[in-house]
């Protein structure tokens, strides 16, 4: 009695490579074209942001690769200013945590177990190769400021 059902896996083996929808060569090395999707995240409503709790945040930060950061309290958020770059809008999503408008870059304030850490990501504007996700974080501590 044995023998049947081992003889029975053993036959179902041998149809599984071909079952599987995605079975081929991986990875793909031909220009067959692929699909593909963008996922853009929308940064929630802006956060009602008081005038103290933006000054709290505002000054100028030494960030850990070596760019100066200056942060000025705005109508609904922060505006944030790198070396000599353009100034990006930042809207409140909480008093600590600040994105743009479009969503590629967020700073968050308060960080840390001594709640004197500040963290800034962003999506790089000159990514080499589109089809790898890339973020960038910087830190600096507010004592710095």
């Amino acid at each position: 009695m044995r023998p049947l059902p081992l003889a029975l896996s053993a036959s179902l083996l041998l149809f599984a490579p071909g079952a599987g929808a995605q079975s081929g060569n991986y990875p793909i090395n031909d220009d067959t074209p692929i699909s593909r999707v963008e996922v853009t995240a929308q940064p929630r409503p802006a956060f009602r942001i008081w005038d103290y709790q933006a000054e709290d945040v505002s000054g100028a930060y030494a960030l850990s690769n070596g760019w100066r950061l200056k942060v000025k309290p705005a109508r609904d958020g922060i505006v944030a200013q790198i070396d000599k770059q353009h100034p990006m809008r930042l809207i409140a999503q909480s008093p600590d945590r600040f994105v743009s408008r479009d969503g590629n870059v967020i700073m968050e304030f308060n960080k840390g177990d001594t709640r004197d850490d500040m963290m800034m990501s962003y999506v790089p504007s000159d990514v080499t190769d589109p089809r790898l996700a890339q973020i960038i974080v910087v830190t600096a501590k507010m004592a710095q400021r």
